[in-house]
């Protein structure tokens, strides 16, 4: 092996490991501790913004769909199949629900870098033929750290 190759060989491997890295982040986000600032208008009244932490492992953000998605969890309420699609970066959901409660909830997230995602839920709702309030919650994350072991 040449002097040249010895040198050459290992920055192209490292050159490659870190483009494979940035490709495996072009369509998601990255695991880890992340700040989600969250800011929800219930009824035209809009609330303060709230920040929480979150830690995000990796097979949770390897499947962003099921991470971003409601579980229809309801008593006395039948719940539709969720109508979701997403195309690697924006993911968006429909849920309606029927019964004691009537709701429907609708969800659009844009997972824009690996570390940095923003999102809106929105959500109507009736219970007994009575409307509540309209909400819609807006979000935005942004990746702090790695989780602490």
């Amino acid at each position: 092996m040449s002097p040249y190759t010895r040198v050459a060989l290992p920055a192209a491997i490292a050159a490659l490991l870190a483009f494979t890295a940035s490709i495996a982040f072009a369509d998601g986000i990255e695991a880890g501790l992340w700040k989600i600032t969250t800011i929800v208008k219930t009824g035209g009244m809009t609330g303060p913004p709230h920040q929480s932490a979150k830690c995000l492992t990796a097979d949770q953000v390897a499947d962003l769909p099921a991470t971003f998605s409601p579980i229809a969890n309801t008593i006395n309420s039948t719940c539709a199949p969720m109508q979701r699609s997403f195309d690697g970066k924006k993911l968006s959901w429909h849920l309606v629900c029927k019964g004691q409660l009537d709701m429907e909830l609708t969800g659009q997230f844009n997972f824009d870098g690996p570390h940095h995602y923003t999102g809106s839920v929105e959500s109507k709702a009736s219970m007994a033929g009575q409307p509540m309030p309209d909400s819609k919650s807006t979000v935005e994350g942004e990746w702090v750290s790695a989780c602490q072991q």
